[in-house]
């Protein structure tokens, strides 16, 4: 892994040095540049580089982002949909607003990218209708892709057509979840589908369809403009390229951090986040935002990535780092975000219905001062242990993860 003081940026390259909307300044800098190279690519070529560049996706579940272009494109309707996942809801993620924001042309290029590999002549956005400024920033940057002539019929005087769509969710933070993403974009109720088939079977308008988060289309471009081999010299081997690191709580400099993969909590809260905030000393972390897990100084020094954190119990997902001081209060904290889930379930299916209730009321009665407290977490532990196995959807599995965490770390506090 390179050093991580070493300046790379990747998705959000440009930002702060370009306008938004300098089309011809992008292009001047190499902008669709990998678009012109895709053109003339074959997609098994675009899928193949993508695939050995080991990009996984930056949504939160790091699913390799080669395979499912793949998944789609083996599919032999002659219909498909590439759709960017622009619904950022999870609470502390901030991510993908500077993306969208500061360097759309980047977003859209690799968006387009995606849709050539997996052989769609429509690609969509799907962002959430809180986002007033980035709706209103990408609607006048596609404008501008049409009247280049980057988008529509013949896209680059290639011949090849590809349509850009921007359409507002209804602001479910569910609707993170691709399948209840797809169910929102056809007019229906935001619940999650069964699975299988998976999207890239059957996804939008029930074709093969590929879902992406923003972050994840953002590195495209760079990764067929430079090649799979200079991608990988940045992060680490199994979790290659930078990752923007959300940094928000009791810290001195809250903001969004590109870092290489890889990078370790102390390193991004001291080195770059200027430590804590107001001379609090550090207590812990919630990695990874409401769906996530609690840690607290023993993993200060492990490699935030997908799988080193996974081995030890935590988890990365989408890049959030909510610090806590010594003064913050952690079963506090976890009845936020136990509020949060229940106000979010859908309702579908009974484990999540149910046990998100049951969950905010225990955590209501540890706050409360109830004498059974041990018992009261040792059921809470229980309780989300079965949500996992049961639930539909990722809102109904996620609870464990902060639950559990916290007790490990933090059962002093209660």
């Amino acid at each position: 892994m390179k050093a991580p003081g070493t300046p790379v940026v990747i998705s959000l390259r440009g930002l702060g040095q370009l306008a938004p909307l300098d089309l011809q300044g992008y292009r001047n800098s190499g902008g669709f540049s990998s678009l012109a190279q895709a053109l003339t690519t074959g997609a098994p070529e675009i899928i193949q580089m993508v695939t050995a560049s080991g990009l996984r996706g930056r949504g939160g579940a790091g699913f390799p982002t080669g395979m499912k272009w793949k998944f789609a494109a083996a599919e032999p309707s002659p219909e498909k949909y590439v759709i960017a996942n622009a619904d950022e809801g999870e609470p502390g993620t901030f991510k993908d607003r500077y993306i969208m924001e500061g360097v759309p042309f980047r977003f859209l290029e690799g968006l387009m990218i995606a849709a050539l590999a997996v052989g769609a002549e429509e690609a969509w956005i799907y962002i959430r209708k809180e986002y007033t400024r980035s709706i209103g920033v990408l609607k006048q940057a596609i404008g501008m892709l049409y009247e280049a002539g980057l988008a529509g019929d013949d896209i680059g005087q290639s011949g090849r057509k590809l349509d850009v769509y921007l359409t507002a969710g209804a602001g479910s933070y569910l609707c993170g979840d691709e399948t209840t993403l797809l169910e929102s974009m056809e007019g229906k109720r935001g619940n999650p589908r069964y699975k299988p088939p998976f999207p890239a079977q059957k996804g939008f308008r029930g074709k093969p369809s590929v879902v992406n988060n923003v972050e994840t289309l953002s590195h495209v471009p760079d990764i067929i403009l430079n090649g799979p081999d200079w991608y990988r010299q940045v992060g680490t081997e199994k979790s290659p390229g930078t990752k923007l690191y959300c940094l928000s709580g009791t810290v001195a400099k809250p903001g969004v951090y590109e870092l290489p993969m890889g990078t370790t909590l102390r390193q991004l809260l001291y080195d770059y986040g200027g430590g804590m905030a107001d001379g609090a000393a550090f207590k812990g972390a919630l990695m990874g935002g409401a769906a996530g897990t609690f840690a607290d100084a023993s993993l200060l020094d492990i490699p935030m990535d997908y799988d080193e954190l996974k081995s030890r119990g935590a988890t990365l997902g989408s890049g959030a780092m909510i610090i806590m001081g010594m003064e913050d209060s952690a079963p506090a904290m976890l009845h936020n975000i136990l509020k949060f889930f229940r106000h979010e379930s859908c309702g579908k299916c009974v484990p999540c219905r149910i046990g998100c209730h049951r969950l905010e009321e225990m955590s209501e009665e540890l706050l409360g001062g109830s004498p059974d407290k041990t018992m009261i977490m040792q059921r809470m532990a229980k309780e989300s242990q079965m949500m996992a196995r049961t639930s539909l959807c990722g809102l109904g599995q996620s609870p464990v993860l902060p639950v559990t965490s916290v007790f490990r770390y933090f059962s002093a506090d209660f």
